[in-house]
């Protein structure tokens, strides 16, 4: 079943990676991405470029979904816009309200600034928008829910970008919880960190404004630092796994002041509403991340080490917790190609629901007002 280890998915798939242009993300997981050829054809809008991941998105559409056609690019930053436009081979459209007009357009990619999300977001949803929004959803936890209450007045399809759900370690887990592999869980503690602060990847790159991603390390418009922007994504993971949180502790730290006063790293105390006990970290400053997820329950461990699942079962054959459990499913493909997926009319499409992804956005924002305050938060 497990006996010879295999090559295992890494768990930063996130991982930033040089380009010509700057810094850049892998949108796509490989081994799950090409749409199938008789999918119904999909035409698209980004609506705001601004995001480090959209020169990923824009080669996952370019190289991988030949049933897409970005039709309209529009972002608020003209010069952005135009480079993002040509890149995709489409018209910028100045005007917002012309693409919220536009039959064609179907669904809208946003990749703006977070506090421009709710703008966005709402003006899709009235206009009968497909949407995928990047992570966070909102810069608060009452604007998240706003979005998420319009989404699904609209019955529109969404997700966003929490791609640890596609990873087969997740997968696994979060199929053993359900089963009670794990008995009472009593402890579950998640790590989602890299060294973005150290190797600067924010930094402002002036002359090439559609490359810069010096707003992701601004508060005011990011609405959260090196905590909350990688911490958003395990925090997921383990409110999926572990289900809602009642009250939050927490504390975040300034570490190289290369972004002023945006945070660099954090760690959480969290308390479920199960009755389970959670550990949060995130950071921008680590070298290494090792150790990324670990449940504890009274008939089941579960570690996650350098991308290799260790799991003691005594139910399960197999499972000593001593040799890398390899018997997982397959790989998912990565969240913007199962929104395109869903689009073209494939179903069972495992998309983010919506006031999931509010959910988070209201944790993450108890867990810096308890940094603010030094005091612990109760999820209202």
């Amino acid at each position: 079943m497990n006996a010879t280890p295999a090559a295992s998915h890494s768990l930063d798939r996130r991982t930033f990676i040089k380009t010509a242009g700057g810094v850049a993300v892998l949108a796509a997981l490989p081994g799950a991405l090409s749409a199938a050829s008789d999918e119904k054809p999909v035409v698209l809008a980004f609506v705001g470029c601004a995001h480090i991941h959209t020169p990923g998105f824009i080669k996952l559409i370019n190289a991988d979904r030949p049933n897409v056609r970005v039709k309209s690019v529009w972002d608020h930053d003209l010069a952005r816009a135009q480079k993002r436009a040509e890149e995709l081979s489409a018209a910028v459209e100045p005007d917002l309200s012309k693409i919220w007009a536009d039959p064609e357009v179907v669904a809208v990619v946003i990749c703006s600034e977070t506090n421009r999300h709710r703008d966005l977001v709402l003006g899709a949803a009235a206009a009968g928008k497909h949407i995928y929004a990047e992570k966070p959803l909102g810069i608060t936890a009452a604007e998240s829910a706003e979005m998420a209450d319009a989404i699904s007045k609209a019955k529109v399809l969404f997700t966003t970008g929490y791609f640890m759900r596609t990873i087969p370690a997740m997968r696994f887990l979060k199929d053993q919880v359900d089963r009670g592999a794990f008995g009472t869980i009593t402890r579950i503690s998640g790590s989602n960190c890299h060294n973005g602060s150290l190797g600067g990847w924010f930094d402002a790159k002036p002359g090439t404004p559609w490359e810069n991603w010096r707003w992701m390390a601004d508060p005011a418009v990011s609405g959260i630092g090196g905590f909350g922007d990688l911490g958003t994504h395990m925090l997921d993971i383990m409110m999926w796994m572990c289900g809602d949180v009642v009250k939050v502790t927490a504390e975040t730290r300034v570490v190289t002041g290369r972004y002023g006063e945006c945070d660099e790293a954090g760690e959480a105390l969290l308390s479920f509403k199960s009755g389970i006990i959670g550990t949060l970290a995130a950071s921008w400053v680590d070298i290494a991340d090792p150790v990324s997820l670990q449940i504890s329950g009274t008939q089941g461990n579960a570690a996650l080490i350098r991308g290799n699942l260790f799991f003691k079962c005594p139910k399960i054959e197999g499972a000593d917790g001593l040799h890398p459990w390899t018997d997982l499913p397959q790989e998912q493909p990565a969240p913007l190609q199962q929104f395109l997926n869903a689009v073209a009319g494939q179903t069972g499409m495992p998309l983010v629901p919506v006031h999931e992804a509010a959910a988070r956005v209201a944790v993450m924002e108890a867990a810096y007002r308890s940094a603010r305050s030094g005091l612990s938060v109760k999820m209202t």
